[in-house]
């Protein structure tokens, strides 16, 4: 989908602002003025109340050169945002992507806390991640589900510098887009293998890629990595994304993430109702993965490396038994009692070997890790762990920021005691129905070493959302969330 910067656009459909009562902005009330009052008119018919996200659709209103005139609510101005104006972008996108009309004219007004140049590009974003479509394996979609879009004008003054600020980033959108592909492959089609090779495509744009096979991982100890893979055809991968934005020398931030392809649960079975949505368990590397592809295509000034760890977890002959104790890299010992508990497993040895190689400056990672999460905040905030204060208020700035909210949950001795067993250093369920995705980042806790700040996102709930939960940002499915978080986070922190 084209996206051009205009002063005065001209297409199928115009989409104006309103804010709560219903009261047009400047330029909804000038197309009023022009139809001579019919579209607040029509407003007023269709009992329109301005609130975020309510659409009022007008079609052919004598006086505008347009077709439709869409009105929609952004809710009261004094609480709106940058996020505020994306919504009203993508609800503009989603209402006539596959309407058969092919350009859609987007007016953005300034707000109290949002430039004009700051809400022309909050626009251009919010109609791009709108925009996108997984419809790789749809054969036969019917006229009515095609997309029929092809280009959005944002009219605005001064266009120009608004337009510089979108063309940055268009580079975010690209690694969104390039996360919410990954977790939606089948799959049957993204593998350890398979996912690796795509992560070897950033080569192309200036990443350096290092692909671990498991005869390396063997010798390197990672027998926690390697133990949930044991049960699939698909070997295992562990590899390693590097972007050196920065100074030579200086420290990168390590990015570690969970990546499993498909997660049948092992020989502890999960049951068959949902399964299916396991092929996004990846999700955590998925983002990794598009944080590194965004990063590198606008050119970031600092050092990053991303660390995904690969595996298919399968039920097979050789696979993994809950009693089973293996080691790990750190040289640690774990009990497996719950196969399914595998996440946490891989990132045991993951985030070991991204610190013992790269010395970071600090060390996040980011898992589809448990069920748990979605029960405590359900699918509107990732939860997020930490052992640095600076570090978590950083996470949670660029978070609200960038519409990807987290919401940070406790680590204590008490918890931490919940893993312990009398068989081995560890064990990777507490054994009982308490604080499962504490219990978790306890577990990962004990595998980042004295004086790393670190974090932990467990996003379970915003890696994928399926329906009823709609928003105009995202489809029904994949989010690529933590790409625009991470990205924000490296851009406020770290770069130089």
């Amino acid at each position: 989908m084209d996206i051009r910067f205009v002063t005065a656009g001209g297409g199928d459909v115009v989409a104006v602002m309103a804010t709560d009562g219903g009261d047009l902005l400047a330029a909804g009330k000038a197309l009023d003025a022009a139809a001579s009052g019919r579209i607040a008119k029509a407003m007023k018919a269709a009992n329109f109340r301005g609130g975020a996200g309510q659409v009022t659709d007008i079609l052919a209103p004598d006086g505008v050169d347009f077709a439709r005139v869409l009105v929609i609510g952004i809710g009261k101005a004094d609480a709106a945002d940058g996020m505020t104006v994306e919504r009203w972008a993508g609800h503009a996108v989603k209402r006539v992507l596959t309407s058969g009309a092919e350009k859609l004219v987007l007016q953005p007004d300034a707000l109290p806390s949002v430039s004009k140049a700051e809400a022309g590009a909050h626009a251009a974003m919010g109609a791009r991640l709108a925009g996108y479509r997984f419809d790789t394996y749809r054969t036969k979609l019917k006229p009515d589900q095609k997309p029929t879009l092809t280009a959005v004008e944002i009219a605005m003054d001064g266009p120009a510098a608004a337009k510089a600020r979108a063309d940055k980033d268009a580079a975010v959108v690209e690694g969104v887009f390039f996360a919410r592909d990954l977790v939606s492959e089948p799959p049957n089609v993204l593998y350890p293998e398979s996912f690796a090779e795509r992560l070897r495509d950033l080569e192309t744009i200036g990443c350096e890629v290092e692909v671990l096979e498991p005869e390396t991982m063997a010798r390197l100890g990672m027998g926690a990595l390697l133990g949930v893979a044991q049960g699939s055809s698909r070997p295992a991968r562990l590899v390693a994304v590097k972007w050196n934005g920065g100074s030579k020398g200086s420290k990168p931030i390590a990015l570690v993430g969970k990546g499993v392809t498909f997660d049948t649960g092992g020989i502890s079975l999960k049951p068959g109702a949902g399964m299916d949505e396991m092929k996004g368990d990846m999700g955590g590397a998925a983002a990794v993965a598009g944080t590194m592809k965004a990063i590198a295509l606008r050119k970031a000034k600092a050092n990053v490396v991303g660390v995904v760890a690969l595996v298919e977890n399968m039920p097979g002959a050789n696979a993994q038994r809950p009693g089973d104790i293996v080691n790990t890299m750190s040289g640690q010992t774990i009990e497996v009692l719950n196969t399914d508990a595998e996440g946490r497993l891989i990132l045991a040895d993951a985030v070991w070997y991204a610190q013992d190689k790269y010395e970071p400056s600090a060390l996040i990672d980011l898992a589809t890790l448990t069920g748990a999460v979605i029960v405590a905040l359900g699918h509107e905030n990732a939860g997020m762990f930490s052992n640095d204060e600076d570090l978590a208020h950083a996470i949670t700035s660029a978070g609200q920021a960038e519409g990807e909210p987290v919401w940070r949950l406790p680590l204590s001795a008490a918890y931490d005691k919940l893993i312990d067993t009398p068989n081995a250093d560890m064990k990777n369920i507490a054994g009982k129905p308490v604080a499962g995705s504490i219990v978790g980042a306890q577990f990962v806790k004990r595998f980042i070493k004295d004086g790393m700040p670190w974090a932990h996102m467990d996003i379970a709930g915003t890696a994928w959302k399926s329906g009823p939960y709609e928003d105009p940002l995202s489809p029904a499915w994949a989010t690529g969330y933590g790409v625009r978080l991470l990205n924000r986070l490296i851009q406020n922190r770290y770069e130089e």
